[in-house]
């Protein structure tokens, strides 16, 4: 149903639910929330990458359960599901193959850096089940905007990776995509845990702010963040030219 690997830094929650091409079911649903929780919380964590077995990355909802009318559970989990991204200060990334559609393109809309196979496809698929992306529909539209989004949602049409990087959905094309988005995922878990934390945190903040409001946060933020501790170590080891040893992750 799910592995967890720990790479170092990097924890990788791997999908393994192939016969049902990783289609979200309760239990999947369920198990990733509490990997992605269970890396949110450690401080040996820097970073989470998503990877998956078999033909597809996500097929989407199990139609196997939902079939028979939404649970408020299904309801519930794909809700937590569809917006991990919004709320989780920790960086989900993801490597993606295969078919992403329905609900996986939701899923993939939620990671904050998304590295895809050159023939990988995307697509609100729903309407040709008679239904709308109403669940995944504000990821999706975080990403693309409405406009592009309801389109998508109104014809059905499935799209690979070189239109979903144009679009802004995914962020890279890469052949051999687990290996670059581990190499991207060690990158990131390298940093300053602290600074990854508060900037992860400042985003969902000032979401849905007016402008000025926004940049009265960015200055107070900004300003306290001046007097950390990872903040001087990250000047010191510039001007020293060296790696810094962020007291964030040494703590």
């Amino acid at each position: 149903m799910l592995q967890r690997i720990q790479h170092g830094r990097v924890l990788q929650i791997v999908l393994d639910r192939p016969e049902k091409r990783n289609a979200l079911s309760i239990e999947l649903s369920r198990a990733i929330l509490e990997a992605v929780g269970s890396g949110v919380r450690d401080a040996g964590t820097g970073a989470i990458l998503v990877t998956a077995n078999g033909k597809s990355f996500c097929a989407g909802m199990d139609l196997d359960e939902v079939g028979r009318g939404a649970t408020e559970e299904t309801n519930s989990l794909h809700e937590q599901i569809f917006t991990l991204g919004a709320r989780t200060n920790k960086p989900l990334i993801a490597a993606v193959h295969g078919a992403a559609l329905g609900g996986g393109t939701g899923l993939v809309a939620n990671f904050h850096i998304v590295i895809a196979e050159p023939e990988a496809t995307f697509g609100l698929t729903e309407i040709r089940l008679g239904l709308w992306p109403y669940l995944v529909y504000r990821a999706v539209e975080m990403a693309l905007g409405e406009r592009r989004t309801t389109e998508l949602a109104l014809t059905g049409r499935i799209f690979k990776s070189e239109e979903a990087r144009n679009l802004g959905l995914i962020h890279e094309v890469a052949v051999d995509v687990e290996k670059r988005a581990m190499e991207v995922a060690q990158l990131v878990a390298s940093y300053s845990p602290a600074a990854i934390h508060n900037g992860l945190s400042f985003v969902q903040e000032v979401r849905g702010m007016g402008w000025e409001e926004a940049g009265r946060v960015a200055r107070r933020v900004r300003d306290w963040v001046f007097t950390g501790s990872d903040f001087q170590e990250g000047v010191r080891a510039f001007r020293e030219k060296r790696a810094p040893r962020w007291p964030s992750l040494e703590g």
